[in-house]
């Protein structure tokens, strides 16, 4: 479990690394580079998504620039506890952009629905909240039976690195350090079959993959 004062560290510099990275972004080009982006992930995996126009979708941890930016032809949830910190200091996050959206400012583990949805995404926001088997429990419970999550995860590739990096907190925008197996047996646990383990980005410390699983 990570301690609070771990968590809220790591959103502080999660904004400032936003803020820092779009800087000198042009607002137009960088959001038509992400729906490119988007796009490109979604032809991957889509083959086990069966979305269709209408359906309920959830952006979980979406950032200012999540897969809602792509799905206005859906009913979509985004949840994210720094949407307000990004709405006031990044110009490429406007929640008027996306009049399809119903947006959340909260953290995964608090976010409460009466609807379940179709598809959740998780992406790349499952390692920076703060109590992780509440967050994933959160995705679970909110997927309708026979839906789908979507996670994607930066994992570990060597446990030394795995131990150290738990240990210390040498990458402090991730409070949590696990690895692809590891992530995968969060999914199967809570009752959900592994459709698909996708390679998006190989480095040495981390592969970056999307898991999508079908909830039973």
């Amino acid at each position: 479990m990570v301690k609070t004062l771990r968590w809220r560290v790591a959103q502080l510099f999660e904004a400032r690394w936003w803020k820092k990275y779009l800087a000198h972004k042009d607002v137009t080009t960088y959001l038509k580079w992400k729906k490119g982006y988007w796009q490109n992930v979604l032809d991957r995996i889509g083959n086990n998504l069966n979305m269709q126009p209408g359906q309920y979708i959830l952006d979980a941890g979406c950032g200012p620039a999540g897969i809602y930016i792509i799905l206005d032809e859906y009913q979509v949830t985004a949840v994210d506890p720094l949407l307000n910190t990004y709405a006031t200091t990044l110009p490429h996050f406007k929640k008027d952009m996306y009049p399809y959206v119903d947006f959340h400012t909260e953290t995964l583990e608090s976010f409460t629905s009466e609807k379940a949805f179709d598809v959740v995404f998780c992406m790349n926001a499952i390692n920076h909240v703060a109590q992780l088997d509440e967050a994933f429990l959160t995705l679970y419970k909110y997927t309708k039976p026979g839906g789908t999550i979507v996670v994607s995860i930066d994992a570990h590739n060597h446990k030394l690195f795995k131990h150290i990096f738990r240990a210390q907190p040498a990458d402090i925008l991730h409070p949590h350090q696990y690895d692809l197996a590891e992530y995968e047996a969060m999914l199967t646990k809570l009752g959900c079959t592994i459709k698909q383990t996708e390679l998006i980005k190989k480095e040495y410390l981390f592969n970056h993959y999307i898991l999508v699983a079908e909830k039973h």
